[in-house]
């Protein structure tokens, strides 16, 4: 559904799964640091890749770097940091259980870990049968355990309608909006994604490399506003 008031009354069923392997960066990372990883955001990239923006709590940003650049399927960057924590940015193509979620069609919208302890919650909508998604899950990841299934779960958009389109309106530029409602409409961002970055890059006759550009900065815009007044540069 494309329509915000159609959305708002589309329900869901929730699937949550815990992890404790700590193969995975954002589960390792805390555990290593006894700190608390809580993902803000997760951005299909060109290439495969995602972007999973992590709010860091009670740890050095710098720590968690080098813990999670030693993880072969991550490329880890610091965004902000401020007082006893920080803003990461991890880049993941593979060996990331939010992105398999997504891929497999259940939007991750809770993913957490502290000191070990990793938990993920995904929604995936009510007329699609959940079974085979969590099959298909623990089957990639054995280490998981599914912990609970939850029924009339409402989307929740995470910007209110008003707040987006000023944001949208002002902090954009024509190309980046012509850009990122060209994606929108095309599927890039569904789970799972209906278009490739190849392909809408022919569709809007640039290069992937230029594509990517206008996406992240448009994206970087409107996290800004998400975070505004939560961070500051360090």
């Amino acid at each position: 559904m494309k329509e915000g008031e159609d959305s708002a009354r589309e329900t869901a069923t929730e699937l949550e799964f815990s992890l404790t392997d700590v193969s995975h960066p954002f589960v390792g990372a805390s555990a290593a640091e006894n700190c608390r990883f809580d993902l803000q955001e997760m951005i299909p990239r060109t290439g495969g890749r995602y972007a999973e923006f992590f709010h860091i709590s009670d740890a050095d940003p710098a720590t968690i770097l080098d813990h999670a650049a030693a993880h072969e399927s991550v490329e880890p960057r610091i965004l902000s940091t401020y007082e006893n924590g920080g803003l990461l940015e991890f880049s993941v193509a593979e060996n990331c259980p939010a992105v398999s979620l997504a891929e497999l069609g259940a939007l991750p919208h809770d993913v957490h870990s502290v000191t070990g302890d990793g938990r993920i919650t995904a929604v995936l909508p009510a007329r699609y049968d959940a079974k085979p998604v969590v099959e298909a899950f623990l089957e990639e990841y054995p280490d998981a355990e599914f912990v609970a299934k939850r029924n009339g779960t409402p989307f929740r958009p995470p910007f209110g309608n008003g707040k987006f389109q000023y944001v949208v309106q002002n902090r954009l530029t024509e190309r980046q909006r012509e850009v990122l409602r060209t994606a929108y409409d095309a599927g890039y961002y569904d789970w799972p994604r209906e278009c490739s970055g190849k392909e809408l890059a022919n569709e809007l006759d640039i290069s992937s490399a230029t594509l990517s550009q206008h996406l992240h900065n448009a994206e970087r815009k409107l996290l800004t506003v998400l975070f505004d007044g939560q961070t500051s540069r360090g």
